[in-house]
């Protein structure tokens, strides 16, 4: 399932969505830092996940519950290939130096990094 692209606002309301579950547009502007957006302008942004079919709702008394629909691992994995498309056209190696690169790895952290790879491809083929 192709998910829709979000916008940098979208992408950060989702996290509260995964982080908190079950949730309602009020209790979720408590959970933000000051200063407090406006709950109109939540809202929204939420009524927009609905519309990308990220989040469900039910309906609450007058009110709305919303939850995550999309989850995390999924909008990850998506939002990554998209990320290696655009920038590291396709490819691995180069995604992975870079990140090297920028975070100056260590050889032996790279071995190492290495090795747990190999040993969750193969716990993966012997599930299959």
């Amino acid at each position: 399932m192709k998910l829709k692209e979000l916008t940098k606002a979208e992408e950060q309301m989702m996290h509260r969505f995964w982080e908190m579950g079950r949730t309602t547009v009020k209790a979720i502007v408590e959970q933000m830092p000051e200063p407090k957006p406006a709950i109109n302008t939540v809202s929204t942004i939420v009524r927009s996940l609905a519309d990308k079919k990220y989040v469900g709702f039910k309906q609450v008394g007058r009110g709305y519950e919303y939850f995550p629909i999309v989850e995390k691992a999924v909008y990850r994995k998506q939002f990554m290939s998209r990320m290696m498309s655009t920038y590291f056209q396709d490819s691995f190696k180069d995604l992975v130096s870079f990140f090297a690169k920028e975070n100056k790895i260590k050889p032996e952290e790279l071995d190492e990094l290495i090795q747990e790879v190999k040993q969750d491809l193969k716990n993966e083929n012997e599930q299959s």
